[in-house]
């Protein structure tokens, strides 16, 4: 794929995506703790979080938090949407030439941030695996069972397609259309597109406040559903190159 940019706005270079669906007990240390790792890094960058349409005090949080914080940009939902809908309204918002998803449950680790940035120009897009996994067992096995049977199915080697914690290039995601359920999948259809994917091990924390709200009871048949569906699009790919143009 071409290694074009074309750069972001106001000379934003990073753009962290978080969405959050009633998380009201973590949502600020996680948006605190993602502006103590991103300032010192010297980036111009922006943290979008998208509220799901949460019942709690999630998006009154983020307005009170806003005032101190002018690097946060907010999107409150109508409504509850779901986790991929709030992906891709953070895609479309996010102006830095790179954009950085993470989840808002602090498991993810954002002191791993930037090197998976840094690795950005080397690779269009970088995904990161949980070395160590803070799960239960049930959630540990169904992800090994789950990530063996998706790219088996997908014809894929990604190791790790729970974890949220990515860098990718703004222009990877422009005219990427998603359904609702692809943001799991959203490496492999990066790479059905021809961008260049990369994998490090990243940091995995234990929640300790919260609870998840996007669990594993929501996701089986969906996710069996899901992976026929690339599947699909896997076989029906379009794959080509222009070997020569005369005008």
């Amino acid at each position: 794929m071409a290694q074009t940019d074309s750069g972001g706005a106001a000379g934003l270079e990073v753009s962290v995506v978080i969405p959050a669906y009633n998380e009201e007990e973590v949502i600020e240390p996680c948006v605190r703790e993602v502006l103590e790792v991103m300032r010192p890094a010297g980036r111009p960058f922006e943290v979008i979080v998208i509220d799901d349409g949460s019942t709690d005090r999630t998006r009154e949080i983020l307005k009170g938090l806003k005032p101190e914080m002018p690097e946060l940009v907010i999107l409150g939902f109508k409504g509850n949407h779901g986790e991929t809908a709030g992906w891709d309204a953070g895609f479309k918002a996010a102006r830095g030439k790179v954009v950085v998803t993470i989840d808002a449950d602090m498991q993810n680790d954002p002191h791993d941030i930037p090197q998976l940035v840094e690795l950005i120009g080397q690779f269009d897009v970088v995904t990161g695996y949980r070395r160590v996994r803070h799960d239960s067992i049930v959630r540990r096995i169904s992800s090994r069972i789950a990530n063996w049977t998706r790219n088996r199915m997908t014809a894929d080697n990604i190791r790790d397609v729970g974890c949220s914690l990515r860098a990718m290039r703004r222009e990877c995601l422009q005219g990427l259309k998603l359904y609702k359920g692809m943001h799991r999948f959203l490496p492999t259809l990066l790479k059905y597109d021809g961008w260049t994917v990369t994998q490090v091990p990243v940091n995995h924390r234990p929640r300790v406040l919260g609870t998840s709200k996007y669990g594993i009871g929501n996701r089986l048949f969906r996710g069996i559903r899901d992976l026929k569906a690339v599947r699909w699009m896997h076989d029906r790919w379009l794959h080509y190159e222009i070997e020569e143009r005369i005008e």
